[in-house]
């Protein structure tokens, strides 16, 4: 298994540790529903190294990310990112990604751990806008401070203005003494905070400067449970449950990235273009049970006649509510809100409500 130049902090931690996407990853340190509250309440760190990073660059590195991506790069101004994903000529997505566009012929592309070396082959294969491609995943290093707290922490180790980068924005600047760090207001929690870029060389004295600038708001390391079900209460989609290559963006849910705009002619356009005007026969919906118990992924979703009508993708119990909650595809004249829904769990039908 890989490593991050963090995991020797999570061993020392006591952190119960797991293969992820070929990382030798924490998965909790306290407990997951502790962990959970830590982001929601104060502020937790998420080693997110594992995650893979390319550059796109050159005259025509606009042109290239305008075929590769649903989104509409063009609408990108320096300084500025936005959620993606590749389409995969099928009518499926290969990841979901964030595109930053760093100077005016400059782009970094961070991808899923997972998907690494499937997304490098697929840019290789379909640039033949001969754009300018790198794989830096192994020369940057990432952590995520998240919480309503995160952002008062980390203003004490830069003169940057945390508070005036927008929401999908960034800056790079001298963070804990140590430049360059990207700082963008991004995250996979919904709880606010930033995401850190830097060169690993700096991990080790920029986790300690971040844990001694948060001891006194109590932050805390957490672990990929907890990340988990952080993104799953806000209904992010996660790569592999709830969207992967036989999944299109309109089933998804990710029109809003879905961009058909003039003389962008990404990969499967048409098809996609073709969803969004006739519909699909399936949508993936955000659901709260009823009835006590727990969703998990591949259980059966049926209607009040227990006729199948989809399937479980993602669940969970919420730490502070015990509510049950979950996301999954169903056939969809059953996904608008306020939709009854009855999840299979133990050869029982538990009642579930369609919510935004």
């Amino acid at each position: 298994m890989k490593i991050t130049p963090f995991t020797h902090f999570h061993i020392a931690l006591g952190a119960k540790m797991a293969e992820f996407a070929g990382f030798y990853m924490p998965i909790e340190y306290t407990g997951i529903n502790e962990e959970h509250l830590t982001v929601r309440q104060a502020a937790g760190v998420f080693d997110v190294s594992h995650m893979g990073e390319f550059l796109i660059k050159g005259a025509n590195a606009l042109a290239f990310l305008q075929k590769m991506t649903t989104n509409d790069v063009s609408a990108l101004s320096v300084g500025k990112a936005q959620y993606s994903c590749f389409p995969n000529g099928k009518g499926g997505i290969v990841d979901d990604l964030l595109v930053y566009r760093l100077a005016e012929e400059k782009y970094l592309l961070v991808v899923n751990a997972a998907n690494i070396e499937k997304d490098w082959d697929w840019c290789l294969q379909n640039n033949s806008e001969n754009a300018e491609l790198k794989n830096i995943s192994e020369h940057v290093a990432q952590l995520a401070v998240q919480g309503p707290k995160a952002t008062q922490i980390l203003q004490k180790l830069t003169s940057v203005q945390l508070s005036e980068i927008p929401y999908y924005s960034f800056n790079v600047g001298k963070f804990a003494g140590v430049e360059p760090v990207l700082m963008s207001n991004t995250g996979y929690t919904g709880a606010g905070g930033f995401e850190l870029y830097f060169h690993p060389d700096y991990a080790e004295e920029l986790w300690n400067a971040i844990f001694e600038a948060g001891a006194a708001e109590g932050i805390r390391p957490i672990g990929l449970g907890a990340r988990d079900t952080l993104r799953l209460e806000m209904g992010y989609c996660l790569y592999g449950n709830d969207i992967d290559e036989t999944t299109s963006p309109i089933e998804a849910g990710l029109g809003w990235i879905t961009k058909f705009v003039e003389g962008k002619n990404f990969i499967d356009r048409p098809l996609l273009e073709k969803q969004k005007r006739d519909g699909v026969a399936r949508k993936l919906i955000r659901f709260e049970l009823t009835d006590r118990g727990i969703p998990r992924h591949g259980y059966q979703i049926v209607n009040h006649e227990n006729k199948p009508i989809g399937q479980v993708t993602s669940g969970t119990m919420l730490p502070d509510s015990k509510k049950g909650i979950g996301m999954g595809y169903v056939a969809t004249e059953y996904a608008q809100p306020c939709t009854k829904v009855y999840v299979q769990i133990r050869n029982k039908n538990l009642e579930a409500t369609v919510v935004k």
